[in-house]
């Protein structure tokens, strides 16, 4: 037998109001639910608006504080557009912590962020040839 589908990833944090609110405010996911585990973990449960896979926000203070080792784990989001995305970090005073990226040919092109506990955000633009009426 195998796996069927990805239905959720965890991430477990110091803050969790504070993570959640950066992955509403700044990224724009949607909180489906929240609740608390039968061992205590307080978990919330976060998706983009396209995608069925939740994030799980887990904050579970008994079991230690979280350390996020550098460039361990990131997620990964496609965005319409990385300048754009640069623009909307700005509003909240952030910024990238690398890139953009972009490809020569137009195929798009990458950048990071990092959310607040130290987990790194990566942000796709598929195609700027697509955005502008070309063939992707």
């Amino acid at each position: 037998m195998q796996v069927i589908r990805l239905l959720h990833t965890r991430y477990r944090l110091n803050d969790l109001e504070r993570s959640v609110k950066f992955y509403k405010e700044i990224l724009g996911l949607k909180e489906v639910r929240r609740h608390k585990s039968a061992r205590g973990s307080e978990l919330v449960f976060l998706k983009a608006p396209e995608s069925e896979e939740t994030i799980e926000l887990c904050y579970f203070p008994s079991s230690g504080p979280v350390l996020v080792q550098p460039d361990l784990t990131h997620l990964a989001f496609e965005v319409a557009s990385l300048t754009e995305f640069e623009q909307h970090l700005a509003r909240h005073g952030l910024k990238y912590s690398d890139g953009p990226h972009m490809r020569p040919e137009g195929s798009g092109g990458f950048a990071f962020i990092d959310a607040p506990e130290g987990y790194e955000i990566e942000l796709i633009q598929r195609s700027t040839i697509a955005q502008h009426g070309g063939a992707a």
